[in-house]
């Protein structure tokens, strides 16, 4: 019973990972495909081609995203959009959502000081209990004037396996640890779990390898 265990699990940790690689891409894809619904219905590959094709939904998708993006880069779509999130502003419960979810996506996809700044290491719920927090802005304004700590530092304590939920707290920068470690690791260390963490060694060579190269230039 105990190697017909063994190799039950061993199987297991095959198939298991695979089968929902495979259900999250379909998931995916057939998302995406629901923007072909968009197009006019003679417009369809269904229609044109005489057959439906798995997966052209991404590439629309990619182009009205990208479409998008440049639009509200420009001045004329960036005072369209202003005018769509006043609009929205105005919805009682759809503005606090989509606010919330905008914020959220800036600090996860955005650049600037919108952006989850730098990793730290800190003692939370309690002394004794570490976790991963991200500093999420720099701004000082009356709460942090009032805790009367000489260095506040706003944090964003995220929870598992969902970073886009968890906790904001201000700490005293004496009281916390500032990680090398790249924004993007802790995400991944944060929805795993800690099951993934990110591999020193390898950070550590490329620096070295980085830093070869770039004496060898000099000279």
């Amino acid at each position: 019973m105990t190697y017909l265990k063994r190799y039950l699990i061993a199987g297991l940790l095959v198939w298991l990972p695979l089968g929902v690689t495979i259900a999250v891409i379909k998931f995916l894809v057939d998302l995406f495909d629901r923007s072909l619904l968009l197009l006019p219905l003679q417009y369809r590959p269904e229609t044109l081609l005489g057959m439906d094709i798995p997966g052209l939904g991404i590439l629309l998708s990619f182009l009205l995203i990208l479409f998008t993006g440049v639009l509200a880069a420009n001045l004329l779509g960036s005072k369209l959009v202003s005018i769509w999130e006043a609009f929205l502003s105005r919805i009682p419960l759809v503005r606090s959502i989509y606010k919330a979810v905008k914020q959220i996506a800036e600090a996860l996809f955005g650049s600037g000081e919108q952006t989850f700044q730098n990793v730290f290491l800190i003692e939370y719920p309690r002394k004794g209990l570490w976790t991963l927090a991200f500093q999420t802005g720099k701004n000082i304004s009356e709460p942090q004037r009032k805790t009367g700590m000489p260095q506040v530092v706003n944090l964003f304590v995220p929870t598992t396996p969902n970073p886009t939920s968890g906790f904001f707290i201000m700490a005293d920068r004496s009281e916390i640890i500032k990680l090398d470690m790249d924004v993007d690791d802790a995400l991944k260390m944060v929805i795993s779990g800690g099951v993934v963490a990110p591999d020193e060694k390898r950070k550590a060579l490329a620096v070295n390898v980085t830093d070869s190269a770039s004496s060898t230039d000099k000279q």
